[in-house]
């Protein structure tokens, strides 16, 4: 069985390193993919150090900034390209723990869920790290998309498991959006699709270097988009 990691980065030179060798050591048997949209710091550097080093280690350097939801999409069509069966979808900034990786494909595995998508809400210490500000913004979020897209699912994370075989290829991208809505938009389609999905707790650290590139743009259009597709036949 062939599983795909893949990880979109945009100037995370002080994290990229770290996270490889988390993943590295867990021995996990799977490709690794960095999609990379254009860093201006020493991120692409050290992604090439890796990539020399481990031939498990693939990237996609791109010529400039399309967006989180365009490095998913970009990530799926390298893996159905390459034939893999599996593929993991986890942010580089280190708020994701890799370990979950094994856990996920357990659940995936027992509970034949043909997705897993990790969850901030299940636990209420989750987000016990993160500055007061960030967390209304998330958890207001998180109420809405339950209110308005009648989900109970935390949608608006990127850290997930799919099973590449049993997902019909078109349904990959039937989310048009290439930033960050696109993460709520595409399990909003999966759950309409009957798709079994499978949620986890996870606990999610505050990031400890470089910024978050989430934009006040991106919060904005995400609150008006939720009410779009709410109102758009599917």
């Amino acid at each position: 069985m062939k599983k795909l990691i893949i990880i979109p980065t945009l100037n995370e030179e002080g994290n990229i390193s770290k996270l490889l060798e988390k993943i590295i050591k867990l021995k996990l048997n799977f490709t690794v993919l960095i999609i990379d949209d254009n860093s201006k710091d020493l991120t692409r550097k050290k992604i090439l150090y890796y990539n020399k080093k481990y031939n498990f280690v693939k990237y996609v350097f791109r010529s400039k900034r399309l967006g989180i939801g365009s490095a998913h999409k970009c990530g799926f069509k390298w893996a159905l390209k390459n034939k893999f069966d599996l593929c993991v979808t986890i942010d580089a900034d280190l708020t994701h723990n890799p370990f979950m990786i094994k856990k996920m494909l357990n659940v995936l595995n027992s509970n034949k869920a043909l997705i897993v998508n990790t969850s901030r809400f299940l636990k209420n210490d989750s987000l016990k790290s993160w500055p007061l500000p960030r967390i209304i913004i998330t958890w207001f979020r998180y109420v809405l998309v339950r209110i308005i897209l009648k989900t109970k699912l935390d949608s608006s994370g990127g850290f997930r498991l799919y099973n590449l075989r049993k997902i019909k290829k078109k349904h990959l991208f039937l989310a048009k959006n290439n930033s960050y809505f696109f993460l709520i938009e595409s399990l909003f389609y999966y759950e309409q699709l009957k798709y079994k999905i499978q949620e986890i707790p996870i606990v999610l650290p505050y990031r400890l270097y470089g910024s978050s590139k989430m934009r006040l743009k991106d919060i904005f259009d995400s609150f008006l988009n939720i009410i779009k597709l709410r109102l758009n036949k599917f």
